[in-house]
């Protein structure tokens, strides 16, 4: 019997409507275009407005694109897993909210926090559950509101994030496509450099934790630069050691965008080319755990059968890893 990897057969993303430019920024907070896009390469970044709306108004609209996409009745959707550190709330999972919207009724679900390296570890995660031929169609959503948890009267952190996702379909293939490897790390001593302060069950919130504003993601931007470019250019190396690859077999990077210093890093560790390497970091900022999918979804159509892909994240944890990939399909 061949052996069995899981492919992704299908991808879809969702960006909201509103944009917020770094003209718009300048109004709010003390920064100006030329400075935010030297140092991150953002220029716009969207953000999901409305009453009531969580993480899970993004994962929906894409979750059913995918299911259109890859010709799936919702009902035969055997896992969702879905990547998000902004979830709609402590408890349900955020995936069990999109699995009884889209009416996926025979799926279980459930939510995977891994920061920004979220959506990878959730592929990996999912991709275990169909080579095992436990189950045939796993979907794996990665999607974030962080506008939910940005103060934007801190320069630090309002310049960078944005709200996004997408969704992956895996299936199992037996031709070799799918799937071929991946390298997940953790580090939590990193966990002082990256965080939110209060809102969890350590630091509940009250009074004194509003005041002094720690429902917010606090970054301390040259210790998490140090680490992510070291993290993310290190795995994607060895990741290609292991596998006996070269940057002439590489067809795409797609790296997290959460700096394009970060990503030029990566690449050049990598020895490939910028025309390898997949980037809409100046269109949506960081997304964390949607910024993966979001740039599968857009650059599906240059995506050819075979293709060798790596992709790559870091995140608070800290986190950090890479896959790779051999992609299924042509551009339909």
């Amino acid at each position: 019997m061949s052996k069995i990897t899981a492919a992704i057969t299908g991808v879809s993303g969702y960006a909201p409507e509103y944009v917020l430019t770094n003209q718009e920024l300048e109004t709010m907070v003390e920064t100006n275009d030329e400075w935010i896009v030297s140092r991150t390469g953002i220029k716009e970044r969207r953000i999901l407005k409305g009453e009531d709306q969580g993480t899970s108004a993004i994962a929906i609209p894409a979750v059913l694109e995918l299911l259109k996409k890859t010709n799936t009745q919702p009902e035969e959707v055997d896992l969702l897993i879905c990547a998000t550190t902004t979830p709609d709330m402590v408890f349900p999972a955020t995936a069990n909210i999109i699995c009884a919207e889209v009416g996926a009724v025979n799926a279980f679900g459930y939510d995977l926090q891994a920061a920004c390296s979220g959506f990878l570890f959730a592929l990996a995660t999912g991709a275990q559950f169909v080579e095992t031929g436990k189950y045939k169609k796993v979907i794996v959503v990665g999607a974030d509101k962080m506008s939910a948890i940005v103060d934007y009267t801190d320069r630090a952190t309002c310049i960078i994030f944005g709200d996004g996702g997408g969704a992956v379909m895996l299936e199992p293939n037996t031709e070799g496509f799918g799937v071929q490897d991946s390298i997940l790390k953790s580090d939590g001593t990193g966990a002082q450099f990256l965080h939110m302060k209060a809102g969890g069950s350590r630091r509940p919130a009250t009074q004194e934790t509003l005041d002094r504003r720690e429902h917010y993601a606090f970054q301390e931007g040259q210790q998490v630069f140090k680490f992510a470019v070291k993290g993310m250019a290190d795995v994607s190396a060895e990741i290609m050691e292991k596998n006996n690859l070269t940057a002439d077999d590489i067809a795409w990077l797609v790296p997290h965008q959460a700096n394009k210093r970060i990503i030029d890093a990566t690449a050049n560790r990598m020895g490939v080319g910028p025309e390898k390497v997949m980037i809409n970091i100046q269109k949506y900022g960081n997304t964390t755990s949607g910024t993966i999918p979001l740039c599968l979804w857009e650059f599906e159509n240059q995506l050819k059968k075979g293709d060798n892909v790596i992709l790559a994240a870091f995140g608070g944890g800290f986190t950090w890893g890479s896959i790779y990939l051999k992609w299924a399909y042509d551009p339909k």
